[in-house]
């Protein structure tokens, strides 16, 4: 009888452990939760983005700030010009590689079948890396076929891990041409979205084929003049849990299922953006953030303009 029971305690123990674990993969060290993208693969659903810091050795003390507070993702890009220091600030600080999300976009002068492959190799260079994690196509203009092409390619060679699509919100065309010509289909889609801009028909084309939404200016960016922040019900919502108007919408970003990447350089607003995961907001609460919806974007460069920009 002693016997039996102290196999059933070994076995319940086990089957504890193992419970406990398979939690454990889906949050990072900082409990931030994990989404499953469409190949298998897990990220962390929350990171730092690092459009527009002041410079790369700025960029630099963001990631290490980041790191330090309990970021595990982090989203970069060429045109950004600060992928040295986000590799810098991953080298230095001491965490293992494996365990940090590292995401960059390439520039459409690096589109192209060879052209691409080379830009993945001096992006790595420059990153001081074995591998990226997640990449992208930044705009969809110019060869962005062919630049897909040498991204599965990188895939196949263990230089990339995912592969995304930037801005192919911009129209149906566009998007229908990189999933008609995709052998790897895309497991991210990065757009802005926002509580006043939803983007509802968008997510529900990326729902269509499992990909995972990521939002840029989750805050509105600075072209917004804090418009989210001064907003009656996002403060009359954070006011009831103690927290601040930018917790409450990325919060609300976090329980939507989207992954969220807030740029900031400020370490108190980095420390800031990441204390969220001690709260929820309640059915009637995401209710009311939904129901602050315009679909009013706050960055408003057309397609055309992109083009203008990089010379196509």
């Amino acid at each position: 009888m002693k016997k039996k029971i102290f196999t059933g305690l070994v076995v319940l123990a086990s089957m504890i452990c193992s419970t406990s674990f398979a939690q454990d993969i889906y949050k990072t060290a900082a409990g931030v939760p994990m989404v499953q993208l469409n190949n298998g693969i897990l990220m962390p659903q929350f990171g730092l983005g690092t459009f527009l810091q002041p410079s790369d050795e700025v960029c630099e003390q963001s990631c290490l700030t980041a790191l330090k507070a309990g970021y595990r993702h982090i989203d970069t890009a060429h045109a950004y010009n600060d992928e040295a220091g986000v590799g810098r600030a991953v080298k230095a600080s001491g965490i293992p590689r494996e365990e940090i999300w590292i995401t960059s976009k390439l520039w459409q002068t690096e589109y192209g079948e060879g052209k691409t492959l080379k830009a993945i190799d001096e992006m790595l260079e420059r990153m001081q890396l074995d591998y990226i994690d997640l990449l992208y196509v930044h705009q969809p203009v110019g060869d962005f076929v062919g630049a897909w092409r040498d991204m599965e390619k990188a895939v196949a060679m263990g230089k990339v891990r995912a592969l995304g699509i930037s801005n192919f919100d911009a129209n149906d065309e566009v998007f229908n041409r990189i999933m008609e010509a995709a052998t790897i289909k895309p497991a991210v889609l990065q757009m802005e979205c926002h509580p006043y801009a939803q983007r509802l028909a968008v997510r529900e084309k990326a729902k269509t084929h499992n990909i995972q939404v990521e939002c840029w200016f989750p805050l509105g960016g600075a072209m917004s003049n804090g418009a989210l922040f001064k907003d009656p019900t996002i403060m009359e919502i954070a006011k009831a849990h103690g927290k601040t108007a930018a917790q409450v919408i990325l919060r609300w970003h976090i329980q939507e299922g989207f992954s969220v990447i807030p740029g900031a350089s400020n370490p108190d607003y980095i420390e800031e953006n990441i204390d969220i995961f001690d709260f929820t907001l309640t059915d009637d609460e995401m209710a009311e953030m939904r129901g602050l919806n315009k679909e009013r974007r706050f960055f408003n460069m057309s397609l055309s303009d992109v083009e203008r920009m990089v010379g196509l």
